[in-house]
């Protein structure tokens, strides 16, 4: 059985949790999930079987949308409402539903973020959060993310809290975007709400939570809730070859460079209506393409 899985994460589940019932529930150790949820929060969980766990990273790759939430006037040791306290500020300030999309527009665009020490970040081969248990202070490393659409959905500023939607690139971090946003309008801040409404073009719309996955079980029904391979990797170029093309990319090899001008690379070789093989561009020899996952047909 090949395909993913759109899950709708519930709320106190870790994404390997939500893998380990779906390897019971599909009866396959071939699962894998396309990008993690902290256990508080819900969402879109793209869930890749069989075949498709060969897509993985590329699903992961994708854009994510959430809808976040950002409290004003208290840090957390976590950054969002799960942690100790470590700030607390009276927020004297009635502010503007414009003066909130100015500080919304800077965060727009290519910007750099400090990891939050609960988090599952390695540095020297231990992850951030077995430090902050122990009490141990290490020097988190930067990355740079990007943010393609900061907006405002709604502003309580009688319990100081601002609603917004997010999209961004992978590796965010929601909780630092408003911890960081808090700062820029004076007070410490936390995320008090998350939820992922996409991931790639797998929408909240398309999803199933697991009650209706192990109904679908219950009646052998679970392999119509896959979505084809395709759809978690609509967002690359598509390469469509002929069949005598076809019978070299099923064997992996490598292939002339087509006159094509790939609009992503790597980029996705189809027979017709058929999934063959991602491919790229040669790294040394750029007049030749070869295979980076080739799927059994």
């Amino acid at each position: 059985m090949n395909g993913i899985l759109p899950l709708w994460k519930p709320r106190g589940m870790t994404s390997h949790d939500c893998v380990v019932k779906i390897r019971r529930l599909y009866k396959t150790k071939k699962v894998g999930h396309t990008g993690t949820l902290d256990p508080e929060v819900e969402g879109v969980l793209p869930i890749c079987i069989g075949q498709a766990t060969k897509i993985v990273p590329f699903l992961t790759d994708t854009k994510k949308t959430y809808i976040g939430e950002v409290t004003l006037g208290k840090s957390t040791t976590t950054e969002d409402d799960q942690g100790e306290s470590v700030e607390l500020k009276q927020v004297d300030k009635v502010f503007s539903k414009q003066e909130i999309e100015n500080v919304l527009k800077s965060f727009e665009g290519t910007i750099t973020q400090i990891p939050p020490m609960y988090s599952a970040v390695k540095v020297n081969g231990k992850k951030l959060y077995e430090y902050a248990r122990n009490n141990e202070t290490v020097e988190r490393p930067k990355r740079e993310v990007t943010i393609y659409d900061l907006m405002l959905l709604s502003l309580d500023s009688e319990q100081h809290r601002v609603k917004l939607q997010v999209v961004c690139s992978k590796g965010t971090y929601i909780r630092t975007l408003c911890v960081d946003i808090g700062k820029k309008l004076g007070f410490p801040a936390h995320m008090s709400d998350l939820i992922r409404t996409q991931t790639g073009s797998i929408e909240k719309e398309d999803t199933f939570d697991f009650r209706t996955i192990e109904k679908a079980v219950e009646n052998g029904k679970e392999k119509d809730l896959l979505l084809p391979l395709v759809r978690g990797i609509d967002h690359l170029d598509i390469l469509s070859v002929d069949e005598a093309t076809k019978n070299r990319v099923i064997v992996g090899q490598k292939l002339e460079r087509p006159n094509k001008v790939f609009t992503t690379d790597p980029f996705v070789v189809m027979y017709e209506q058929q999934l063959l093989a991602i491919y790229q561009i040669h790294p040394e020899k750029p007049n030749q393409i070869k295979p980076v996952r080739v799927f059994n047909t």
